[in-house]
């Protein structure tokens, strides 16, 4: 796990400016601090930070091939290159290390663009070929890494595996995107491609970017996709033993390292599995650790206790209490962009405690994208029986009306909360699945912006990064195409987001089995059924732990990995909420109506509404604006 950085002119070989470089480079150094290297040839220049994972005394970056034609900077892990290595030799490649570094810039010289068709695993690189003149960009299928890119308008090209590093070029531009704002505000994220600036990109999972000089600008390629043509042979024990196979296989090839490793054990499902799997493929006890809430509605800590005592793991907890509030300005800081995932303030404790004994963990990240575990997918399913049994010109009148009419119940128990279900059933199935998973809803969104900045918009609307996806997915089945637009959107720009900058901020290595591509492929064609069956997520998955772990561990209601924002927000984070908010830095944006901040604000710390979602994602965005931006006072 590294960080890569580069500047390249796409038009002429004019040099680079080596301070620069170095400097964004160092920006970085957290996710590499074992190392760091540059490269510079006439209009091109690669940085690379280490964290030393395997051939710990080999495998420096830049790294080249035979002739120093071709080279390469690379962040991640390619799980299969003792494979690939082989047969790169057998057809008369020579190496010089041990690393799976070096694969990459052989498989370039054999295969070219088509390499990373051959790799498994998790990666960002940048490959520059003298011979071609062309700079090559690639991210893993999944977007496990992340990367950054922008052309600018003197036909440099500057990339990162984060935004902070292509900051330090006074040229980047800095206007915020108004689309982008609209996104984050509807998915608490920017999803890919765009970012929160206006021509600043990230590469989209599975895409490739290849750009030659002097060439007419590229777009993204995409290289990889998932099919979810069903397979009905997939069910039953054969496709249970089927699945514990591969996944075990997925667990297996990613415990190689030359450094300490470990796991996460939240008490969930999908790290009690990875964990369980590790034990039966090591001798020795597996170091896990979990963190504890005080507030026992979020506490998983005792599931992770029993986890780890029936597989004798190395166990260590960390209670996370309402006392760490100095992360708030910390992960504007880790993000380089609003992010308003609240997760994230345990996922970066965890990491910090898993770094104090270890230097690679892993984790179960993807098993709800995968196996169709979130609860949305199930009201999703009850949705959609609904809409087929309506038509949309009933349904939008009579639900439509519904959803204006019922009160909004708080905090009222779950069944008499149906405002938000007569809404969505109201819509389509996009608008519907889409209004399930906004942090913050249309209406009050609407509210939310001030009219200059809706005039900004331009009829712009957030729905269409997820009509994007759902429209082009090979999928007709509802919970398909749900899932398919999660894997494009949720779980690249969210979850594997958070948990990427959190352990780098820690210098931590984070491996995820549940995304092993080939893996995925196969529990795409695993027929609905077996996924979401009886209104159960992850049926099949569970079903096949069953001879692994305890009935209360996989059939308990679903806990999530959150905080207790809402009362931080009526307690001890009031003030402070009260006072960022509906401050001068939100203020002088013009961005907002800040009347209506003001009654958010004060409807959420009198009790009369929840707004903690809208909030935290207001308080993200204000914490992104001073401690990024650079606005404010």
């Amino acid at each position: 796990m590294c960080g890569i950085v580069g500047i390249f002119d796409s038009r002429q070989g004019s040099a680079i400016d080596r301070g620069l470089l170095g400097r964004m480079n160092d920006s970085q150094s957290h996710r590499g601090p074992d190392g760091d290297g540059v490269f510079l040839d006439p209009g091109i220049g690669l940085g690379h930070r280490r964290l030393s994972i395997i051939d710990l005394s080999g495998g420096a970056q830049p790294l080249f091939n035979e002739d120093n034609s071709v080279v390469v900077v690379f962040n991640g892990e390619i799980y299969n290159f003792p494979t690939l290595t082989a047969e790169l030799v057998q057809r008369g490649h020579s190496f010089r290390t041990h690393c799976d570094t070096e694969v990459i810039v052989h498989a370039w010289e054999e295969w070219g663009e088509a390499c990373v068709e051959r790799f498994r695993g998790m990666f960002a690189f940048a490959i520059w070929d003298r011979k071609k003149e062309t700079l090559f960009l690639a991210r893993d299928r999944l977007g496990i890494k992340p990367l950054y890119y922008a052309p600018l308008a003197d036909g440099t090209v500057l990339f990162a595996s984060e935004l902070k590093a292509m900051m330090l070029d006074p040229r980047l531009p800095r206007r915020i995107d108004p689309q982008a704002v609209e996104d984050y505000f509807a998915y608490g994220y920017v999803p890919d491609p765009k970012t929160i600036y206006a021509g600043v990109h990230k590469l989209e999972p599975g895409h490739v970017l290849s750009w030659r000089r002097g060439a007419v600008p590229p777009a993204p390629r995409q290289y990889w996709n998932v099919s979810f043509e069903s397979d009905p042979a997939l069910v039953g024990e054969t496709a249970r033993e089927a699945l514990i196979e591969r996944l075990r296989d997925a667990v297996d090839c990613r415990m190689i390292a030359e450094v300490p490793l470990g796991a996460f054990l939240s008490g969930g499902v999908d790290s009690s599995a990875v964990v369980a799997l590790m034990a039966g493929l090591k001798d020795e006890p597996v170091n896990t650790c979990s963190i504890s809430f005080g507030d026992p509605q979020f506490d998983e800590s005792r599931y992770a206790k029993a986890v780890a005592d029936r597989y004798g793991t190395d166990h260590r907890v960390e209670r996370v209490d309402p006392d760490s509030f100095d992360l708030i300005d910390r992960l504007a800081t880790l993000y380089d962009e609003p992010f308003a995932d609240s997760s994230a303030m345990p996922t970066y404790r965890v990491c910090e405690l898993a770094r104090r004994h270890v230097t690679v963990a892993l984790s179960g990240d993807g098993g709800d994208e995968v196996f169709a575990g979130y609860r949305r997918y199930r009201w999703h399913h009850y949705e959609e029986r609904m809409r087929g049994l309506l038509p949309q010109a009933i349904r939008g009148p009579v639900f439509g009306t519904l959803g204006r009419l019922y009160p909004k119940l708080d905090r009222a128990p779950k069944f008499l909360r149906a405002k938000s279900t007569f809404q969505s059933l109201g819509r389509d199935t996009i608008s519907g699945y889409f209004h399930s998973i906004a942090v913050v809803y249309d209406d009050l969104r609407q509210h939310l912006f001030s009219d200059a900045f809706r005039s900004d918009l331009q009829g712009y609307h957030a729905r269409e990064v997820l009509a994007r996806h759902m429209e082009n997915a090979p999928t007709d089945h509802y919970l398909s195409r749900a899932q398919y637009a999660d894997l494009k959107t949720y779980l690249p720009g969210d979850i594997l987001t958070k948990v990427d900058r959190a352990s780098m901020a820690h210098s931590l290595e984070v491996r995820v089995p549940l995304l092993d591509h080939p893996l995925v492929e196969w529990a795409a064609r695993v027929p609905p059924g077996e996924k979401l069956h009886n209104g159960e997520g992850k049926h099949l998955f569970k079903k096949a732990l069953e001879p692994m772990l305890p009935d209360d561990i996989l059939y308990r209601p679903k806990m999530g990995f959150a905080v207790p924002i809402a009362d931080w927000f009526r307690g001890p984070l009031a003030d402070r909420v009260d006072a960022l908010v509906t401050g001068e830095t939100m203020g002088d944006t013009g961005m907002f109506d800040m009347g209506y901040l003001r009654i958010l604000v004060d409807q959420h710390r009198s009790g009369a509404r929840e707004h903690s979602p809208t909030l935290w994602s207001l308080l993200m965005f204000e914490s992104f604006l001073r401690q990024v931006h650079g606005v404010g006072p």
